[in-house]
């Protein structure tokens, strides 16, 4: 049994961490750590990824000036390798490690430090004591000196404070590692509210917010979409006496609002956000800004992370390794289904229509539908080459692979509406069963294939082969149109229609990517070129004329009617000459709500 945070009180975690804001100006953490009951071969690690984001870090590389000492004597430290190190101490007699963490990475995955505010993640700062990883851990974080121009910081965290000051600084408690590890912490002078849901405590953190920002309405949304998510997975007596209640205790959103960015990473009692600041919902707007709900969005995606990968996971995320990467082919569950359903409980929560749900799949469609690497990767293939693929995109990712997020999204609608559609109950009904079949705890496909089988009446065997481990086109307009969703095409973008996605800045049109089988492949562009004009050849009342373009919308200008053309690239200060014929009949996917009533029983239900 783990001890009670009273227990905690009185008697203090034999591993404690202690975290100071060392130099804000240099970006710097002082941390030291005491070991009271070290082995005689003292090992430690600090892990090299953060669960929720899957790709080797390296978050060593950061650390710096490692000392450790037993008293008055120091001692000596072997690196074991790029992460890991080994003490030759005295076994029992407690041990101090002293080091530094250099923090400069504004993402919500690592760690940053300046004058105006502090976050950190523990798979940053807190190095792992091997053999020890399940005893109970205490962190002290300090508050920093007073940051002249700046207000009084405080402090926030989902961790358990034990002897902590007003502003949240002070002792804090974890479990284990584990819990440490998946409790970030947010410094400064950040806008705070609290709120409950189905009498669970809530905090809701924004860190850069500016004057106009209208905190007391994105509460009164977060609060609906919190409210939302506990009824999904636990029904309309969530909360009540006798009922079923959350399996978390507190929870934190903390949001850090920036120039340019967006992002989230889930974990067990908490979150961390980021987005920028002009998608902040407006005091006295007539009309909130456009990506206030992409932000939205974000929020009921990672707060449904907190059933869905947080508790229910892959059998192969029972225990993390915190040292090398831990494959799973199961993301598209974990992240797609997450992403089918942030935006279709935005509906549910009413913080959008009919028409803003159909737009925001309509997007996600055709996304998919213009990747060329979905006949070329399955979803669970996605999954399993996370760690080399997906968090490091470059000119050919689009070609190659596909998004477990987005595709794994369409292959939970096509089960939720194939379920829907047969009569027998809906991905929702999967879902929970999963839930309680598993006790909130790990998964395997198998399972997944067992809940279908018995909400559903028969085996989706075939399915699961076809849209989750094939590349087949998913049947999305056969389903979406037995819920009341037409689809139309509609003539595609200029740089679709061409095959080409690109950066139009400075009066320059700059190539980013060449998809795969496109009218600009067959013509020869490559990534990276730089698209200078256009020569067009002589027609009857007309002669040649070469023009410089800014943007690819300047082709229906200068072309008129002509389809064909020669394109001046400039490659590595080369100029080329190449052919360019538009092709004809590319379309987008456009959605509309051909029936109500059906429509209803799908985005309400």
């Amino acid at each position: 049994m783990a001890p009670t945070v009273a227990t905690q009180r009185r008697e203090a975690p034999a591993l404690r961490y202690r975290v100071e804001c060392a130099n804000p100006n240099a970006h710097l953490f002082a941390i030291s750590l005491t070991i009271d009951s070290p082995a005689a071969l003292q090992r430690v690690s600090l892990p090299v990824w953060i669960p929720g984001s899957y790709l080797v870090r390296e978050f060593a590389k950061n650390l710096q000036k490692l000392s450790a000492s037993q008293g008055r004597r120091t001692l000596v430290i072997e690196q074991l390798d790029k992460h890991s190190w080994q003490i030759e101490c005295t076994e029992g007699k407690p041990l101090v490690l002293r080091y530094e963490v250099c923090a400069y990475d504004h993402s919500v995955r690592t760690a940053w430090l300046d004058a105006d505010r502090g976050f950190f993640n523990g798979t940053s700062l807190c190095l792992r004591v091997e053999g020890q990883e399940d005893n109970p851990h205490g962190i002290d974080i300090v508050a920093p000196a007073q940051v002249a121009g700046n207000a009084r910081w405080s402090c926030a965290t989902a961790l358990h404070g034990v002897d902590t000051d007003a502003q949240g600084f002070g002792a804090h408690w974890a479990a284990n590692y584990d819990e440490l590890a998946d409790s970030p912490v947010e410094m400064g002078a950040f806008w705070s509210a609290d709120f409950t849901v189905f009498g669970v405590p809530h905090r809701f953190v924004v860190a850069g917010a500016t004057a106009s920002f209208d905190g007391d309405k994105l509460i009164a949304d977060t609060r609906a979409i919190c409210e939302t998510e506990m009824r999904f997975w636990h029904g309309d007596k969530v909360g009540k006496r006798g009922g079923p209640s959350a399996p978390f205790d507190r929870y934190v959103f903390m949001l850090n609002a920036v120039d340019d960015g967006y992002g989230g990473l889930e974990h067990r009692h908490s979150t961390a956000l980021i987005c920028t600041r002009r998608d902040l919902p407006q005091l006295e707007a007539r009309k909130q800004p456009e990506g206030y709900t992409t932000l939205l969005g974000l929020i009921s995606h990672e707060y449904f992370h907190t059933w869905n990968v947080k508790r229910l996971r892959p059998a192969e995320f029972a225990r993390y390794d915190y040292g090398q990467e831990n494959y799973t082919q199961m993301l598209w569950l974990f992240e797609g289904f997450t992403s089918y359903y942030d935006d279709l409980l935005l509906r549910r929560a009413e913080r959008i229509d009919n028409a803003g749900y159909l737009k925001l799949i309509n997007k996600t469609i055709n996304g998919v539908l213009q990747s060329p690497g979905r006949l070329v990767q399955s979803v669970a293939q996605a999954s399993f080459d996370a760690w080399v693929k997906y968090y490091r995109q470059d000119e050919q990712t689009p070609n190659s692979t596909i998004s477990y997020y987005t595709k794994g999204s369409l292959v939970a609608m096509c089960f939720d509406l194939t379920l829907r559609r047969e009569g027998n109950g809906s991905l929702d009904d999967v879902m929970r069963l999963l839930w309680n079949v598993s006790a909130g705890g790990p998964i395997t496909e198998a399972d997944f294939a067992s809940a279908l089988l018995a909400i559903g009446g028969r085996t989706y065997d075939e399915e699961i082969a076809a849209w989750v481990h094939g590349t087949d086109e998913l049947p999305l307009s056969e389903l979406l149109r037995a819920h009341g969703v037409a689809t139309l095409d509609d003539p595609s973008q200029r740089a679709q229609e061409l095959g080409l996605r690109v950066s139009e800045t400075n009066g320059s049109v700059h190539v980013k990517v060449v998809l795969r089988g496109g009218a600009a492949e067959q013509a020869g562009f490559a990534a990276n070129d730089e698209w200078l004009g256009i020569e067009v050849p002589a027609r009857k009342g007309h002669a040649a004329q070469t023009w410089r373009i800014t943007k690819l919308d300047d082709l229906a200008l200068y072309l008129g009617p002509q389809k064909k053309m020669t394109a001046i690239v400039a490659r590595d200060r080369r100029m080329l000459r190449l052919p360019l014929t538009l092709p004809t009949g590319s379309t987008t996917w456009r959605l509309f709500a051909q029936d109500a009533a059906l429509l209803a029983a799908w985005l309400v239900n």
